[in-house]
């Protein structure tokens, strides 16, 4: 069966390689890339990349295989895949299937054998850029001006299509639940999170930090978040240009007038930032890797973070009510903001991991003693 596909990105380069997953598919959307080495399963289940076609730096993928509980939503979300090699075989005590055969069962497809530094560097040097993966047409100039007519990323809201339909409670699973010693375990917070793509391992954390967890669609309104009278408020990560989710803005924007603890991380950190008068903007490649430094301008310490964006909140000209509280090392790009009256603060990183480091989930105990110290503020 000959398995022969071709990448075509939107600037004219055309890249051939071997095609794996259902390769009676073809994937389209933005072409990104990430630096994680582990954690391909938890990155392609992750509803942040919707839209996007993901490129593997490291040069092996697969070899340790799938298994149910890595899953950060209910299925792929990544429109298919780039790698230098998916292994055909794999070993792990916790694998139950292996990668290619996970993708052809859900409709992925991907491609390997081409050289994915070229690839990089090119992303990195012009930019992400649309693109589209085949193994059914070949036509190099075809694709190329298929790839041209992909929407692109900017003025996309992508939240509604990856959200849940309806409201529900977090069940954890008896072994999602494993306490970690240090964290308080005297009283639980009712929490509303508001779901514009949200990972599971975020609301796992949550659960383990005590908290009764009440999930919202993205579409809700403010009345029905708060009708349950929620502790806290979580914004959640999710796909797309975070000024085009108009109605997460104008929700958000009632919610904060009551002063309720609120947190965001990535896109909610985002849309916390346009609600208080900041701007957002496309970042050239953006930052998707598990290793990005992150100094906290507070205390001064150096974290190593999971990161996942292509916008980021502009600190030129960010509002007075706001405070800068976290910067990248890598382009000094504003990694975190926090309200100066209200109980209101955000990351652009994933505390969580999921994959990647844990230096940051202090974050989440951050979260737990605002609601502890009762801060509500009302902001009228």
């Amino acid at each position: 069966m000959n398995n022969d596909a071709v990448l075509a990105l939107e600037n004219g380069m055309i890249f051939r390689g071997r095609a794996f997953g259902d390769v009676n598919v073809e994937a389209k959307g933005e072409v990104v890339f990430n630096t994680s080495i582990t954690g391909y399963q938890e990155i392609m289940s992750d509803p942040s990349y919707k839209g996007q076609i993901m490129t593997f730096t490291y040069p092996h993928i697969g070899n340790y295989g799938v298994n149910p509980a890595d899953f950060e939503s209910d299925s792929l979300k990544v429109e298919g895949i780039i790698v230098k090699e998916c292994s055909r075989t794999y070993s792990n005590y916790r694998a139950t299937g292996s990668l290619q055969d996970l993708m052809k069962e859900q409709g992925r497809i991907g491609i390997q054998g081409l050289d994915t530094r070229q690839l990089v560097r090119i992303l990195r040097s012009e930019g992400v850029m649309r693109g589209i993966i085949s193994a059914q047409d070949k036509d190099p100039q075809r694709l190329i001006e298929e790839a041209r007519l992909i929407p692109s990323m900017e003025g996309l809201d992508l939240t509604l299509g990856v959200t849940c339909n309806t409201s529900y409670v977090f069940e954890p699973q008896t072994e999602e639940l494993i306490q970690d010693p240090l964290i308080p375990k005297n009283r639980v917070f009712r929490i509303a999170a508001i779901d514009y793509g949200i990972k599971r391992n975020i609301l796992r954390r949550l659960a383990q930090y005590g908290c009764h967890i009440t999930v919202f669609p993205a579409h809700a309104k403010a009345e029905e978040i708060l009708a349950i009278n929620p502790e806290g408020i979580f914004l959640s990560n999710g796909p797309g240009d975070p000024a085009a989710a108009v109605h997460a803005i104008e929700t958000i924007s009632l919610l904060v007038k009551h002063g309720i603890p609120t947190f965001g991380i990535c896109l909610g950190h985002q849309l916390l930032g346009l609600v208080f008068g900041a701007k957002t903007y496309k970042l050239r490649f953006g930052h998707r890797g598990a290793n990005h430094p992150v100094k906290n301008l507070l205390s001064g310490e150096i974290e190593i973070t999971s990161q996942n964006h292509g916008f980021a909140v502009d600190q030129q000209g960010l509002p007075s009510q706001l405070e800068a509280t976290h910067i990248n090392l890598n382009d000094n790009t504003l990694s975190g903001i926090r309200h100066r009256e209200l109980p209101v603060f955000s990351v652009q990183y994933h505390p969580e991991a999921a994959p990647g480091p844990h230096d940051s989930d202090y974050l989440f105990k951050q979260f737990i003693e605002m609601m502890s110290a009762g801060q509500t503020v009302s902001a009228n």
